[in-house]
């Protein structure tokens, strides 16, 4: 079974220059429930003048429907984006930190090292309100600025974000720079040092067109959570050159194919795709919103 972290709302929109109301971003999530999908990052707790797409999370939360089975995460990436997470019902949180120093710097003002240090005891007061944190690495396969980043630095930041007490960790390719084989050898890695008991996640941008394909890596050497975006919406404002993230429903439509069962309705998820592409009045990825499904 495939576990899909949707972050279209939050991922997804965060690069968009058409800024979508409250009212508008709950009704994407509602139709993405609606198709299946259980896990969703639904917005970030950071500066309105920075990420100003971002800037109506607590009212985003406030209208949402509220279900047993469904998961919503926020990002936090500072002290003052937790406190105002904690003031909502959010139910988990992501954060993030860079594998890279010269992409975190230009992100955070801040080394590698520096911002775990930070992060970790966020991460710890998180927990203490009870509230799991997810622990994402962005840069993980590769950076736009420093090229390779040393497989080792990952792990070592990895180790760090468990220790602080991280119940998941997402590796992610922010500027679509990964192969099948790195995705591979890094996988079976972090599962020879960590165990399988540590939860993994992928995420992977579509900027070279092997997004599908370091999926299809990451599941063969025993993963099976993913992020994904509807319609392939989404891109990093920090990362030169990063376009959209693995579509949803593209991701879906491949496993299926393969018998493999993501408990989602694909053909929702094209509605659901057609309609967020009406929203953004431009053209978006996903290849299966425009080829149609095919019956195997």
């Amino acid at each position: 079974m495939i576990d899909i972290c949707e972050v279209s709302p939050r991922d997804g929109l965060q690069n968009e220059k058409k800024l979508l109301s409250a009212e508008t971003k709950v009704e994407l999530i509602t139709k993405l429930i609606d198709a299946g999908i259980t896990h969703i990052e639904v917005t970030s707790f950071v500066n309105p003048k920075v990420i100003p797409q971002m800037a109506d999370a607590e009212d985003v939360l406030m209208l949402l429907p509220k279900k047993e089975n469904i998961r919503y995460a926020g990002l936090i990436l500072s002290r003052s984006g937790l406190e105002r997470a904690l003031r909502t019902d959010i139910n988990y949180l992501h954060t993030a930190v860079m594998a890279s120093d010269t992409f975190n710097f230009r992100n955070a003002k801040r080394t590698t090292d520096e911002n775990v240090r930070e992060l970790e005891k966020i991460i710890q007061d998180s927990i203490q309100a009870n509230i799991d944190v997810t622990a994402v690495i962005g840069t993980a396969f590769g950076c736009p600025f420093e090229g390779k980043v040393p497989l080792l630095r990952v792990l070592k930041t990895t180790e760090k974000l468990l220790h602080a007490g991280c119940s998941e960790i997402i590796l992610a390719d922010t500027t679509g720079v990964a192969n099948p084989r790195q995705v591979q050898n890094t996988v079976r890695t972090f599962y020879d040092i960590f165990g399988k008991s540590v939860k993994l996640g992928l995420h992977f941008h579509n900027t070279r067109g092997l997004g599908l394909a370091n999926i299809l890596a990451g599941y063969q050497a025993g993963v099976t959570r993913f992020d994904s975006s509807i319609a392939g919406l989404g891109g990093c404002p920090f990362a030169p050159q990063a376009v959209g993230n693995v579509c949803t429903e593209d991701m879906v439509n491949m496993f299926h194919s393969m018998d493999i069962q993501t408990n989602t309705n694909l053909e929702k998820l094209i509605d659901s795709a057609k309609w967020i592409e009406k929203q953004m009045n431009r053209t978006l990825n996903g290849m299966l919103m425009k080829s149609g499904i095919t019956k195997y």
